[in-house]
Order: structure tokens, then sequence, then C-alpha cells
């Protein structure tokens, strides 16, 4: 598994995800139409371009689910149980097509569950910046991870 186990995670530690993503106009369009959000800022060249961007900016849901996305790899991958909440989601810049995204992780606080022995609680702040270092996306998420097997 490539997912770390709840024991594995130390508090403070810091994750530079080798995984980038660059962003494209389908990205935008696709998930645009799946998620039923006609906003033309996302899906219209003409309007957005009449806008202070002057260009179509990346839906901020489809930015926050791959900043997450990028970090299961490395962190949660098949040893996650569920994702428990996210809070102090912000998108202080905006992300547009073309960008390339790249994520970090720090490990704020982890705590073992008081109602599965097999568990624990991790808690991550996510950041997202695109390839000139502009944070464009954070947030702070609970994820109920697994303890490792016993071996026995």
């Amino acid at each position: 598994m490539a997912g770390l186990w709840f024991e594995e995670f130390e508090t403070g530690k810091v994750y530079h995800h080798p995984i980038t993503r660059t962003v494209t106009e389908m990205d935008n369009m696709m998930f645009s139409c799946l998620t039923m959000n006609p906003q033309p800022l996302h899906i219209d060249r003409h309007f957005s371009a009449k806008t202070e961007w002057g260009q179509p900016i990346m839906n901020s849901l489809f930015t926050l689910g791959l900043m997450i996305g990028i970090s299961v790899n490395d962190l949660t991958l098949g040893t996650t149980i569920a994702n428990l909440g996210m809070t102090d989601v912000k998108f202080p810049a905006p992300l547009f097509q073309g960008d390339t995204v790249n994520v970090t992780t720090e490990v704020i606080a982890k705590r073992e569950s008081r109602s599965r022995a097999g568990a624990g609680i991790v808690d991550f702040h996510h950041k997202a910046f695109k390839q000139d270092g502009t944070l464009v996306a954070e947030c702070r998420r609970q994820a109920f991870m697994r303890k490792r097997p016993d071996q026995g």
C-alpha cells in the first residue's frame, strides 16, 4: 500500500508531493458540466474575457478536489477509512487553464480514535500552488486513518 498508516504520521511533517498537474479547458468544462454548474466564469470564454480575469477561471471545487487528490498517493492510498471533514477552505488567487499545480501537505495533528481501536484521526493542511509559486488553494482536512494491521 502506498498510503501511510496512522502510526507513520508525524505532527509537523511537511510533504512536497511529486505529482504535478497542468489544468485544461476540458477539465473546467467537464467538471462544471458534471456538477451542473453553469457559471459562465468557468465555461464561457467570451463572457470571461469581459471580467477582471480576462479569461475563464478554474472551478474552485475542481481545484479543491485536485489539491486533495494529488496528496492521496503519498498519504492515504488504501489506508484511509473516510474523510471526516474539510474546514478553512480558501482560494486566495485564481487558477487559470494552462496553469500547473503542485501541492504540499503538513500534518497538523493526530489522535487515536475513541470509537474504533484500529484507527486514528489525522489533521492535514493542504496547500496548492501554481507554477510561479502563487498560493491558489488551501484547506484543513480531517481523515479517519487505519492503524497498521497486526502482523501476527
